[in-house]
């Protein structure tokens, strides 16, 4: 649906965005990865047509965003929905005018109005709330009105530029449910621009790490999480090898399906008679699936042991 090739974007001699490739499906949730001034932002609103780019391309739906007039443009981003860190709610409105603005400023019927904002309203579950100021209302509540704003003109996607961010955890997932329960209900192609990864782990299936406007890693959430490419580094405050021990081998042992028991590592002692050290052990939730790995520290006359018993188990493994 969004397709993304060689994309170059500079401001003046400085560029923000260097050959970034991406492809987002159509009803994918997409997570765009990395720390403040990776360029994340940026390639957002090149998406919806708000930044212009100076080279490559940027397809959606099969059209040029760039070759767009600016009448197509404004017909372009009636089918682009977008939310923000900090909600942008007109404070005098109420919660019913909010949301129908959109509609009104396109030229809908009142009567056409009133009933996709109640049917709106429901969905993110504020019905009560529909006479509310924005200054009655909770952050969370906040970014569900922001959302269902977002939504009025029916878009085919849906950007989220560090949506959670001002939130606490407890209301960041309650948000992002009602993310995956629009995806799932309205089919709407979502790109999440954060740098939370808890958000890309809960919400998203594929993503992309961006650093200092280069595209460093892409492809599914799971197997970058578990892969760790280096760019995690940057992100995690610390580097992947401080898990690993200085004497002996060190084992890191990957789930990557979730079909790993508990029992693992207790077999390999049982079946090969070799006793490790745990080093590091982890679990992860990536929306539905609860994924693990973890690393030994074994002697080396015991590798071969260990090796044999993990690739007749058909573990994944790799030595730490």
């Amino acid at each position: 649906m969004i397709e993304i090739s060689n994309l170059q974007k500079c401001y003046g001699d400085t560029k923000v965005l260097n050959d970034i490739n991406v492809e987002i499906k159509k009803q994918d949730i997409y997570g765009l990865l990395g720390v403040s001034g990776a360029g994340k932002s940026t390639l957002l609103r090149c998406i919806n047509g708000l930044e212009s780019y100076d080279e490559g391309s940027l397809k959606v739906n099969g059209v040029e965003v760039k070759d767009l007039s600016e009448n197509e443009l404004r017909g372009f981003r009636k089918n682009v929905g977008m939310i923000f860190q900090n909600f942008s709610l007109l404070e005098r409105k109420t919660v019913y005018q909010n949301i129908a603005l959109p509609m009104e400023c396109w030229g809908y019927k009142k009567s056409e109005i009133d009933k996709k904002v109640k049917k709106l309203l429901d969905l993110v579950e504020l019905s009560d709330k529909i006479n509310s100021k924005p200054n009655e209302l909770s952050g969370g509540q906040k970014q569900r009105v922001a959302i269902a704003r977002a939504l009025t003109l029916d878009p085919q996607i849906l950007l989220c530029d560090e949506a959670t961010s001002a939130l606490d955890p407890s209301i960041t997932n309650s948000i992002l449910s009602l993310l995956r329960k629009i995806n799932k209900e309205l089919g709407i192609t979502m790109v999440v621009v954060t740098h939370q990864m808890n958000v890309v782990k809960q919400v998203c299936n594929e993503m992309a790490i961006l650093s200092k406007g280069k595209l460093e890693a892409k492809g599914r959430v799971e197997d970058i999480f578990l892969d760790k490419p280096d760019v995690l580094d940057e992100l995690l405050g610390h580097s992947q090898h401080s898990f690993t021990s200085d004497n002996g081998i060190d084992i890191e042992i990957i789930d990557r399906n979730g079909s790993q028991k508990g029992s693992l590592l207790s077999s390999l002692a049982i079946e090969t008679g070799v006793q490790y050290s745990l080093v590091w052990g982890g679990m992860d939730k990536y929306r539905d699936k609860v994924l693990s790995n973890f690393i030994i520290n074994i002697k080396e006359e015991d590798k071969i042991n260990v090796i044999k018993f993990l690739n007749d188990k058909n573990v994944e493994w790799r030595e730490a």
